[in-house]
């Protein structure tokens, strides 16, 4: 059979690979690949969900409600504001907006894996930096990784997929070497989970008003459990804000997802004592493994990193057999989300084994 003639593509688009989502779980196993909260939704959030505007009717394409009330919650105007349908889709926006061919964007790496794709489909180039001692960022490096092409830097805390926080003054000192006219995105998308002192808080520090050219963002994905509801949001500048809001994808915020979000605020003290028991439950596997003699990082995510370099694809198969599936990187490490408290000595066990 003759194949096809199919439109023609960019090449470097043909060449990129889709983004790879955790994979999916049997019936009996423990999807710890993809950092989501084991609670399912609060019940006044599931009842406000049954309220919410018929599926017939389009959504209110700037998810107005929501944004009032995170902008009072962050005492911002409501152009400083802006909702998406998660934070990644926000980080897509943003770069978008910033760096086109021959421009350059700088992050971590490793870092979250979409980075690197949402760079080149701006058709911006990519500058990774490599990660500290201990999964950290190295912030002196990247500040020294830009240029008079650079046109946006991401930083993420706590970074995805090995966990480490930046202190704030260490963002504030990043900052201050950064020019005024790069975009700094301080991808916050595991706040709520931060226990360590000192870490830089963009939003309760206000990083955004010091400095015009930074943009904070956060999730409803992580701690609030609406991961399958996508919704995320972004604090900064409104000219900044503006720009993000021109590339993204009209009435992309459903209202189910902005009624959840606003009912996930209304319960946010239930929600942050479930926080507060993921982190119980990260503290005990991340000792467990510091046990067994895993170097495993200082965490403050909802998730642990495995540094199995490599032997990661053959201790990724073994926590498969033993049904936990987990998020491994070839070469370098297996991310594994905490979960179930069910599901922590299970890990512990299998790790072991793969130490032997």
């Amino acid at each position: 059979m003759t194949e096809p003639i199919l439109p023609r593509i960019r090449p470097e688009i043909a060449a990129l690979a889709p983004y790879r989502q955790g994979k999916q779980a049997g019936p009996d196993a423990f999807k710890l690949s993809s950092n989501e909260n084991p609670f399912e939704p609060l019940p006044s959030v599931l009842e406000a969900l049954r309220g919410t505007t018929p599926v017939n009717r389009y959504p209110d394409a700037t998810a107005t409600r929501l944004r009032e009330r995170l902008a009072a919650r962050y005492g911002v105007s409501l152009d400083e504001v802006h909702v998406a349908s998660g934070s990644v889709a926000i980080l897509y926006q943003l770069v978008q907006a910033a760096a086109s061919v021959g421009d350059e964007v700088v992050y971590a790496w490793r870092s979250f894996e979409a980075y690197p794709g949402l760079v080149l489909v701006s058709g911006a180039t990519g500058v990774q930096v490599p990660l500290a001692e201990g999964g950290r960022h190295d912030l002196d490096a990247m500040a020294d990784a830009v240029t008079d092409r650079t046109r946006a830097v991401i930083v993420c805390t706590p970074n995805n997929p090995t966990g480490p926080i930046v202190t704030g003054a260490e963002f504030e000192a990043f900052v201050n070497r950064v020019p005024q006219d790069v975009l700094i995105i301080l991808d916050e998308a595991y706040a709520e989970f931060v226990t360590a002192e000192g870490a830089v808080d963009g939003l309760g520090e206000r990083v955004f008003e010091q400095h015009p050219n930074v943009v904070v963002l956060r999730t409803f994905s992580k701690a609030y459990g609406l991961a399958g509801l996508r919704v995320g949001y972004a604090v900064g500048h409104a000219k900044v804000l503006d720009a993000a809001r021109s590339t993204g994808i009209p009435l992309s915020v459903t209202s189910a997802a902005e009624v959840a979000a606003i009912a996930s605020l209304d319960a946010e003290a239930e929600l942050l004592d479930r926080v507060a028991v993921i982190v119980d439950r990260r503290t005990a596997l991340a000792e467990g493994l510091r046990a067994q003699g895993w170097d495993v990082p200082d965490t403050q995510s909802n998730f642990v990193w495995l540094p199995a370099g490599a032997r990661t694809d053959e201790i990724a198969d073994a926590f498969r057999a033993a049904d936990i599936v987990v998020r491994p990187f070839s070469g370098d490490g297996i991310r594994i989300s905490v979960g179930e408290q069910e599901s922590i000595e299970k890990v512990l066990r299998v790790a072991a084994a793969a130490r032997q």
